[in-house]
């Protein structure tokens, strides 16, 4: 790696350390800096509750947030490279879609939170099993199959999408329908050490997973003889890339909802950076997409006396930036 990278992600972690520490002071209850290293330090505070606010409500958020940002950056750059589609999103297979119904239908049914959650992972993570039984028998050289995957994706998308649709057509309107819609939104506001326990295994597997195949998805856009030549076992890396990024996909939405943008909008800001070899782009979007959520979320719950949902915030914030790229570069190829 050139020494421009390396200086980056240096100053890139040190920024994302120091925007954590500056969440942890802000919020409807405001901490000084002085009283939460303080607490960080276990030396404890001298206003009331501070503890309690910086340990159990905010810094589980705000470690989740992170993890959810690199997570989605890292799927979305995968997803990018594996099909060879600036466009793709860590959605592409359905994952995101098929999470969203569980977690409706799982409110619709009036099942625990933690049931709720379980129920999203199950069918974020059977959308991409019914992508792969759609098309077990595709055949084809070079991009075939992968044409194939992206189709069935679309449509198992749109299949439950569709079912999501229905779930909120036959709930109660005042009192189930408004708890679907909001939890679609995306929102951190319910995150805990319990959803940590849940959701960050399998997103910590994954990132390790994508990071490891960072240099075998340079040799994903040649085509099957030249890849084969070089030794890449293309049936397994793709599968490895697929599960591992749906596994990040189910585990985030099934946490704290649908959140947009940034699995499109981070891998495109790193290779304007630093090219598109993905041995720079996926370290780079993990760390530039921790930081993204983590920003997001902490003005989503500090610019007003209501929180905001922080899909809403991604989309205005990443749609002017994706089209500043866009004019900048005119189209980033993968």
């Amino acid at each position: 790696m050139d020494v421009k990278f390396e200086i980056w992600m240096i100053i890139s972690v040190v920024v994302l350390f120091l925007t954590g520490l500056t969440a942890l002071c802000m919020g409807q209850f405001n901490v000084p800096i002085d009283q939460v290293i303080s607490i960080l330090f276990g030396r404890g505070s001298t206003l009331k509750n501070a503890a309690t606010v910086i340990w159990q409500v905010r810094m589980p958020r705000i470690l989740f947030s992170m993890l959810a940002g690199a997570g989605l950056a890292a799927a979305g750059a995968a997803f990018q490279s594996l099909f060879s589609n600036p466009l793709a999103t860590p959605d592409t297979l359905g994952t995101a879609n098929g999470a969203s119904f569980g977690a409706a239908l799982g409110i619709l049914l009036g099942i625990s939170y933690v049931g709720i959650q379980l129920s999203a992972m199950f069918f974020g993570i059977l959308a991409v099993i019914l992508v792969f039984i759609v098309t077990k028998r595709s055949s084809g050289q070079n991009k075939g199959p992968i044409i194939m995957v992206i189709l069935a994706g679309l449509v198992i998308s749109s299949l439950f999408s569709s079912l999501v649709t229905l779930t909120k057509f036959v709930a109660d309107p005042n009192n189930i329908l408004p708890a679907i819609t909001f939890w679609l939104m995306g929102s951190f506001s319910s995150i805990s050490y319990k959803s940590l326990q849940m959701g960050t295994p399998f997103i910590i597997v994954g990132l390790i997973v994508l990071y490891l195949l960072r240099y075998r998805m340079n040799a994903m856009s040649l085509s099957s003889d030249e890849a084969k030549s070089l030794g890449v076992n293309l049936p397994l890396i793709r599968g490895l890339i697929i599960f591992s990024s749906a596994a990040i996909t189910a585990s985030v939405v099934a946490i704290c909802g649908v959140i947009g943008w940034l699995g499109l909008l981070i891998p495109h800001i790193a290779r304007m950076l630093f090219g598109n070899d993905n041995r720079r782009v996926i370290p780079a979007s993990i760390v530039f997409g921790a930081e993204f959520m983590l920003l997001t979320d902490t003005i989503a719950r500090c610019a007003s006396n209501t929180e905001i949902p922080v899909s809403i915030l991604t989309a205005i914030i990443g749609a002017p930036v994706f089209i500043i790229l866009l004019r900048k570069t005119g189209g980033i190829r993968i």
